[in-house]
């Protein structure tokens, strides 16, 4: 049997049926390996197209746009405030995966907060 873990959580941005980009948290769903020590687990795959770091430097900000394709968003160093319809933010932090599917409609916005660099590694899979 499996350890018992905390779950490990992703913010995913989605557009809703209202065509604005929402954001929930999911779960990642873990199994065991077989073969492995009942200590190591691991998600499904997740197929990618390509993937490459990003930099952008204290006080960028983009205004309103969305996703251009699929893409896991995982943040290094720094911080990002992203918001969505009704103004609803949240901050990503290091260590933190984004999933970003908000394709359609309004999108959202994204600044760096602070006075660092904000870096991550984008993972995209395609449309």
């Amino acid at each position: 049997m499996a350890q018992q873990n905390p779950p490990l959580t992703i913010v995913r941005l989605y557009t809703g049926p209202d065509g604005l980009s929402h954001f929930e948290r999911i779960h990642v769903k873990f199994a065991p390996v077989p073969g492995a020590p009942n200590t190591v687990e691991e998600s499904e795959p997740w197929t990618t197209t390509k993937s490459y770091m990003v930099r952008c430097a204290p006080g960028f900000f983009s205004d309103w746009h969305n996703a251009d394709v699929r893409r896991y968003v995982i943040t290094i160093s720094g911080r990002a405030e992203i918001e969505v319809a009704g103004r609803q933010k949240f901050v990503a932090q290091p260590g933190e995966v984004v999933l970003a599917e908000d394709l359609t409609g309004k999108g959202h916005t994204f600044r760096v907060l602070d006075d660092t660099d904000w870096v991550a590694m984008f993972a995209d899979m395609g449309k």
